[in-house]
């Protein structure tokens, strides 16, 4: 009888998140999102690489929206709304951000060498981005049911079962891409490409990142700086949004009732400053700036006009060795 009187002392924020949001934490978030998010529209823009938009803006507005819940119910702890709001946008929110990572090492793939890759860079988007979509059509239906329980327990574990099938399932993704990734790493650091390359990347196109190997005649990744910093840049933000993932589908099996979900330490470390670094990585490292066309190194570059007919001739060479062969 008297943990029931004590329960219904409890505000709403108490009840629902198990603590009352910090009101300066939920200010900081606010201003880290906000900037960044700020920062990605213009850079998209700037740049012109307008999948940005629905990637890591969006990630940016959903994340936005979350931690203004949050805020609400630090400054309103009677009011029910802004945890269900709060418990969709932060779990749905750094899907997109995910889907940009995806397109980044499809675009890293077919500039340093398709065969190096055990799925062709091509294939890549169209391979993970449906993946990272269904991830998040089934994370919105559990939020939505979730959100829509009004204190009844049972379609509150419902929606939240759903949106750890969605958070499992993407889980699962980012963990194949990360294993896709390291392969493809190892792989260009070794020269031990999955195929042969094609002719055409033997071509000497302005952009690309091979050079000849005169030993074997074929042709050789090399990385450039900016690729480099790209890759290290995807390894980062995928680590991250990996350790984020891990978080919560520990913390939605624990219940909603379970002392991870009702630690905030826990959601502020491990959900907010996850993605908040995973969101900057990309102002840091733009994929506008990285990876544009011919956006090599001064110092180390292959687009300078004697080394571009160096590798054409080298290439022409190659060529007419074949023919003769046959």
């Amino acid at each position: 009888m008297r943990a029931d009187d004590d329960e219904s002392l409890l505000s709403e924020a108490e009840g629902s998140y198990g603590y009352i949001p910090s009101k300066p934490i939920a200010i900081i978030f606010l201003a880290l999102f906000g900037l960044s998010t700020l920062l990605h529209t213009g850079q998209a823009i700037y740049h012109r690489v307008w999948w940005l938009l629905p990637t890591a803006v969006l990630c940016g507005i959903g994340e936005l929206t979350g931690w203004g819940a949050r805020l609400w119910s630090a400054l309103d702890t009677n009011a029910s709304m802004p945890f269900t709001i709060q418990i969709s946008t932060t779990i749905i929110a750094p899907t997109p951000l995910l889907a940009a990572s995806f397109i980044i090492f499809s675009r890293v793939v077919n500039e340093v060498g398709a065969h190096y890759s055990l799925i062709p860079g091509r294939y890549i988007g169209w391979i993970f981005v449906p993946c990272d979509l269904i991830a998040l059509v089934v994370q919105g239906v559990g939020g939505g049911i979730a959100s829509s329980a009004d204190g009844d327990r049972e379609t509150a574990d419902r929606g939240a079962t759903i949106m750890l099938g969605g958070i499992g399932f993407q889980f699962a993704v980012i963990v194949f891409f990360s294993i896709l990734l390291t392969d493809f790493l190892i792989r260009v650091v070794r020269d031990a490409p999955w195929r042969a390359p094609q002719m055409q990347a033997l071509s000497g196109s302005p952009s690309s990142s091979f050079t000849m190997t005169h030993k074997e005649g074929r042709a050789r990744a090399r990385l450039t700086r900016r690729t480099r910093t790209v890759l290290a840049a995807l390894a980062f933000s995928t680590t991250v949004l990996f350790i984020r993932s891990v978080y919560r589908t520990i913390e939605l099996t624990d219940g909603w009732n379970g002392r991870i979900i009702h630690t905030e330490l826990y959601f502020n470390v491990l959900d907010g400053g996850m993605v908040v670094l995973a969101i900057y990585t990309w102002n840091f490292v733009h994929p506008g700036m990285f990876l544009r066309a011919g956006g090599e190194d001064d110092e180390e570059s292959n687009g300078n006009a004697s080394d571009l007919e160096k590798r054409r001739a080298r290439a022409a060479e190659l060529r007419e060795q074949e023919q003769s062969l046959l």
